[in-house]
């Protein structure tokens, strides 16, 4: 039956209560002289101090008690890093632990009693006494479930009543450190139980560690020292080629000498185990098959046995994630892991190393469920372990596969990004010729006349093409932007009600918007055109889901801090503050195999002619030039959502963007002046020519830097000079810093396709115009006058 005793605060309450009415009533006593007034005094004391202690141990406020701990934000702030954190207070009680640690430990117990051997739980607890002591303590090489660990301890709290504790993995390139500590640990006490005699050698054979039973059998005691010795001077051969101790002579017990590969590279550290011949012999419990297979099965890189007719014998847990196989139904072959193309060379290697061969071998394979990716499969001989003939190592490097694909596909897009651009950049010659030329006919004709609307049409065809150019260089990052800085909000405001109509009936359109979103950098036209291009998109694959077209398109904004970017632990993505636009829908959803390209100029999966494949391109130019990231994640089925993340600007934000409407430009653009225009494409030179005389200038030509300089000295300081930036020979910028020696206040117009942005290093000039190509005769008569008004 369980104790009623009170506790000790109340015990202590009750004795202050009795104490002070026993006083109390004698002092009555005194005073009055009635045995009856005392008593009744003492039961009156008894209640009211009673009660007012009882009040005061009851409530913590009264009691001045501390204020507590917030152990929600300190839980917060522990999931921020990747190590595993845990908190103890001065009683030794868990109060709190982050998911690193529980994954770790599976579970939550208390430190210093964790799942470790006995050596590391009292190195534990001598390392939480030292902090407790001297403030902080840590402990190297702790083994938790054949993972090495460094525990730092340290005291924390404002009345250093807390003992924090962190928990460090080892890295993946402390593989042979790992495996150190593991032999000379535990498991390698479990491993020498089994008979299996193991040490790691450094490339040069000499001795880094070993486990006891090795050192018992090479030095005669298992305490001796063998660090650093020369491993082969520990072993004799007789005339029969049998392999024994140096020490145990040619009467002792034959051993097996397996060398196992678990690294790669000429300096790597090599893996030694050693089985004694006979199965009987008293280190040995079981066959050296179950030796070997036990001492597989613990090896934390992929390993697998094969028996002489090529099927498998045994693979670990490491090999199976590696190879991706399926635990429940293995494959009975290697050849079933690869490709088709691959099953005859890994079958034929298999076959000759079963058959006798003694060296390893490394193949490049391909696996079946990630054709795309070769993978490094070693295979050696394993002679004289039972029905195990072939070892085979597979290295895990899924990390690795996704890192190269990564960069693989950045490589690709921005050789489709430069390809892209060179085609607009030349392209744009040719549209400014055939626009033009469409505008000086279009000058001759009129209204109803017969050859009027075919001229039209001609040029309305032009600039649907160079709406397509301007697209390529908006993918490739070539456009010119006119960055302000401003609110996503207000930018998606501004076309709520063109996608409203862009929508349809059937389709639902949800905006939410979060708080305190930080402005952004950026040309808010084409936000709203990224904007109206992922919406088409989703309304498109809506549409494409359900028949009748029905669904929801949701558009959200809201603010991603760094913290949160520092937890998504992204490769791609810095740790800034952004905020983020993402554009979600419920529709058909992208195909694994179609996500990776969806981004890639002309790539579509709608049908011919109803999708040019540049929408989506466009909107990551626009993005990455604005200096963001945009990700798309999609289950097919399940519908699409596109993250798009700005950084924040450290500008003050307007409150709507700043639209700057156009001053209205006079009619008549007529007008004087001698003007040196400079162009290496004959047939824009010819039509800009044409098109200034018409306006009433004198114009002067060159078709590149040098003749143009040669212009200059013959007929001195024109009004204006037009140059092409990208022209062979001398460039145009090179060319107007020459002509600026001569004359320093000559008005400059640049004229490219090419974006103002990627030319501005070039154009590292004051006091110039810039016209992108392609442009009509009115667009340049319209920056000629500009240009010479402002001087």
């Amino acid at each position: 039956m369980a104790s009623l005793a009170l506790p000790t605060p109340a015990r202590n309450a009750a004795l202050v209560a009795i104490a002070s009415a026993v006083a109390a009533a004698a002092i009555v006593l005194l005073l009055v002289g009635s045995w009856i007034a005392a008593a009744g005094f003492f039961a009156a004391a008894i209640i009211v101090i009673g009660a007012l202690i009882a009040w005061r141990l009851l409530n913590p406020v009264a009691r001045d008690a501390p204020r507590p701990v917030d152990w929600d934000l300190t839980r917060t702030v522990a999931e921020a890093g990747t190590d595993a954190l845990a908190i103890t207070d001065r009683a030794g009680r868990l109060v709190c632990a982050n998911d690193a640690y529980e994954a770790l430990f599976e579970g939550f117990p208390t430190p210093p009693g964790l799942p470790l051997d006995e050596a590391g739980n009292a190195a534990l607890a001598d390392a939480g006494r030292s902090a407790w002591r001297d403030g902080t303590a840590q402990v190297e090489r702790l083994n938790a479930r054949n993972v090495c660990l460094s525990a730092q301890i340290a005291r924390a709290g404002d009345d250093a009543d807390m003992l924090v504790w962190r928990f460090v993995t080892a890295q993946e390139h402390d593989l042979a450190e790992t495996l150190a500590a593991l032999l000379t640990g535990p498991t390698g006490d479990r491993l020498g139980g089994s008979g299996i005699m193991a040490a790691l050698l450094s490339p040069d054979g000499r001795v880094r560690t070993a486990n006891r039973v090795l050192r018992a059998r090479a030095c005669g005691d298992e305490y001796d020292t063998i660090e650093g010795r020369d491993f082969a001077r520990f072993l004799i051969t007789d005339s029969r080629g049998l392999v024994r101790f140096e020490r145990e002579g040619l009467e002792g017990t034959p051993l097996r000498v397996l060398q196992i590969p678990f690294l790669d590279g000429d300096d790597a550290p090599v893996l030694v185990a050693l089985l004694d011949e006979e199965e009987n012999a008293p280190a040995l419990g079981a066959s050296a098959s179950a030796h070997v297979r036990s001492l597989v099965s613990m090896m934390p890189f992929g390993m697998a046995l094969v028996d002489r007719d090529g099927r498998f014998l045994q693979m670990n847990d490491s090999f199976l994630r590696a190879a991706g196989v399926n635990a429940v139904a293995p494959p009975l072959y290697p050849g079933d892991l690869v490709v088709r193309e691959d099953k005859a060379a890994v079958a034929d290697a298999i076959r000759k190393f079963a058959n006798g061969a003694t060296h390893s071998a490394d193949m490049a394979v391909r696996l079946k469920d990630h054709p795309d990716e070769p993978v490094a499969l070693t295979i050696a001989g394993a002679r004289g372990l039972g029905d195990a003939a072939v070892l085979l190592s597979l290295k895990d490097n899924s990390e690795e596969s996704r890192l190269k694909r990564e960069v693989a596909q950045a490589t690709k897009m921005q050789a489709v990004g430069q390809l892209a651009g060179g085609v607009a950049h030349d392209f744009n010659n040719i549209l400014t010729a055939i626009i033009g030329h469409c505008d000086l006919m279009l000058m001759r004709h009129s209204p109803g006349d017969s050859d009027y609307d075919d001229i039209q049409q001609v040029r309305t065809n032009s600039n649907r093409a160079a709406s397509l150019t301007r697209q390529l260089l908006a993918f490739s990052r070539q456009q010119t932007l006119r960055p302000q800085i401003l609110q996503l909000p207000d930018v998606v405001s501004e076309v709520s009600n063109l996608l409203k109509r862009l929508m349809g009936e059937n389709v639902r359109l949800d905006m939410t918007h979060g708080r305190n979103l930080g402005p952004v950098r950026a040309d808010p036209g084409q936000l709203e055109q990224v904007v109206v291009n992922l919406a088409v998109n989703a309304r498109d694959a809506i549409v494409s889901a359900n028949a009748r077209g029905g669904g929801v398109l949701t558009i959200t904004t809201r603010a991603v801090p760094a913290s949160e970017v520092r937890e998504m632990a992204s490769d791609i993505l810095p740790v800034a503050d952004y905020t983020a636009l993402i554009v979600q829908d419920t529709g058909t959803g992208i195909p694994p195999d179609v996500l990776p390209k969806i981004f890639e100029p002309f790539f579509t999966t709608k049908e011919f002619g109803k999708g040019t494949g540049l929408g989506l391109s466009t909107v990551y130019g626009i993005v990455k030039q604005s200096g963001g990231y945009i990700f798309a994640d999609s289950k097919p089925g399940q519908g699409a959502t596109f993250s798009m993340y700005l950084p924040v600007h450290s500008a003050p934000a307007a409150t709507r963007p700043v639209v700057i409407k156009p001053t209205p430009k006079p009619v008549d653009l007529w007008g004087t002046g001698t003007i040196l225009l400079v162009e290496d494409e004959d047939m824009v030179r010819a039509v800009a020519e044409r098109a200034l005389t018409r306006q009433g200038y004198t114009v002067l030509t060159a078709e590149n830097g040098e003749i143009a300089l040669e212009v200059l000295e013959k007929h001195g300081r024109p009004d204006l000079l037009i140059s092409d930036v990208v022209m062979p020979q001398m460039d145009g910028p090179t060319m107007v810093r020459h002509a600026r020696e001569k004359f320093p206040d000559l008005p400059i117009l640049f004229m490219s396709g090419y974006a103002e942005e990627q030319l501005r290093k070039s154009i590292d000039l004051d006091n110039v115009a810039f016209l992108p190509k392609p442009f009509s005769v009115q667009e340049l008569a319209e920056a000629a006058r500009d240009v010479l008004a402002a001087r």
